[in-house]
């Protein structure tokens, strides 16, 4: 009975957190929607988690520097007094230092900027997980539309092949045609395996971003994706990036920090001071059991003082620049990004204004003259070949335009498809 019990809560201990981490954020939806997706990542990643414990962390820094150091109190006895002749000797002492004036704002304002950077970094982690959700969700969505074009391709082979064998039955082709038309549904089955394989690892990806098993189930993507807004003006979107990044933001805190640290580097001149008092029972002049006194440290050591000044204003300068650069760089991020949309946008409207109809007309009339036997077999395949090549480019170009578009949002510091998630449950910050 008691083994039966037993094994019954191991079983129970094991089950729980393998159910909670196969929990379907999914379960109500028959399609996954991009715009849910990103908030389940955004709700489920241990690693934007990681960070925002990292702010948290850094956020209750200022609070321990600001303060006085602890007082200390020390207490002595003399045992040879213990039993003797003499009166019990015992001394009590407590001392408290004070740091020069200033120090303690200034290291606290270097922590403060330390905590604001730690959570613009959060920030940037955030639309890094969004970005690459909104990506991934793009390459499923692709994957997908693959898949469903190879398979109306195999049903069109197989309508070609019945054709042709009724054909060849009648002896009017060749038995190449048939077998022909089944090389290539062959290497369409095997393609078929290819696109599984790739939307297997799509999924994976996927669940990992979601803290989930790399099998758990993901529903289908919507048949079509949303209509894109327009683009703004290349200038007018560069300032808004520098603006909004929290890197941008991160950097400017960085150098706040460096000033506070260049600043503590000239106060650490200056000395601290200490305050004691103290009762010895000892002393046999009852005027010199009390006493009171002070202390002061003596910053002699100019070589440590010195190299100290110097490392914190080449950090200041470093960062400085650093931030130079990445406002450089941001720039330059959103510039190629908008160059790319244009070329994406330019490729989608050649696909649907001209490539896509031409090839279906083309895949029309070679089938109409095949079965009139005014084509030959040969072109009906290779009209067969460039529709599908051309659907599938169709939708890699519908994917890639999509996901050209999120890579602007994050270069332009927002999250996917302008969504407003809140940074932290609470919405305040770290509890």
């Amino acid at each position: 009975m008691f083994k039966r019990v037993f094994g019954f809560l191991f079983l129970l201990l094991i089950a729980v957190p393998l159910a909670a981490q196969d929990d379907d954020p999914f379960a109500s939806q028959p399609r996954l929607d991009r715009e849910a997706l990103v908030r389940a990542v955004l709700e489920r990643n241990p690693n934007l988690q990681a960070a925002r414990e990292a702010w948290r962390a850094a956020a209750a820094r200022p609070a321990q520097v600001r303060s006085l150091e602890d007082p200390t109190v020390s207490y002595g006895i003399a045992p040879l007094s213990i039993g003797s002749d003499v009166d019990f000797g015992q001394e009590l002492e407590v001392s408290q230092m004070l740091p020069y004036p200033g120090k303690r704002r200034v290291r606290s304002a270097m922590a403060e900027a330390e905590a604001e950077t730690a959570r613009e970094q959060y920030r940037a982690a955030r639309l890094e997980l969004a970005t690459a959700a909104a990506l991934g969700f793009d390459d499923y969505y692709r994957v997908h539309r693959a898949l469903e074009i190879n398979a109306e391709h195999r049903r069109l082979l197989d309508e070609l092949h019945e054709i042709a064998t009724a054909r060849y039955a009648a002896g009017l082709v060749p038995q190449q045609e048939p077998l022909q038309a089944e090389v290539e549904a062959a290497e369409l089955m095997h393609r078929d395996v290819q696109l599984r394989a790739e939307r297997t690892m799509v999924k994976a990806r996927l669940n990992a971003l979601l803290h989930r098993r790399p099998d758990a189930g993901l529903p289908p993507p919507p048949d079509s994706l949303p209509e894109l807004p327009p683009l703004g003006v290349a200038g007018d979107l560069e300032d808004a990036a520098v603006a909004a990044r929290p890197e941008i933001a991160a950097r400017a805190a960085e150098i706040r920090a460096r000033e506070a640290e260049v600043e503590m580097a000239r106060l650490e001149r200056k000395p601290d001071f200490g305050v004691m008092s103290s009762y010895n029972s000892m002393w046999t002049d009852k005027e010199h059991r009390f006493m009171v006194g002070a202390s002061v440290s003596l910053p002699v050591r100019k070589e440590r003082l010195e190299a100290a000044r110097i490392e914190a204003e080449a950090r200041l300068a470093q960062a400085r620049n650093e931030l130079a650069g990445m406002e450089d760089e941001i720039r330059s991020q959103v510039r190629e990004s908008v160059a790319r949309i244009t070329e994406a946008l330019h490729l989608l409207e050649l696909y649907e204004s001209r490539l896509l109809p031409a090839s279906r007309d083309q895949i029309r009339a070679g089938r109409a003259g095949y079965v009139t036997g005014q084509s030959e077999f040969l072109s009906v395949l290779e009209a067969e070949r460039t529709l599908r090549r051309v659907e599938l480019g169709h939708q890699e170009a519908l994917a890639a335009l999509y996901q050209r578009r999120a890579e602007l949002e994050r270069a332009l510091g927002r999250l996917p498809g302008g969504l407003t998630v809140p940074e932290s449950p609470d919405e305040g910050g770290p509890r």
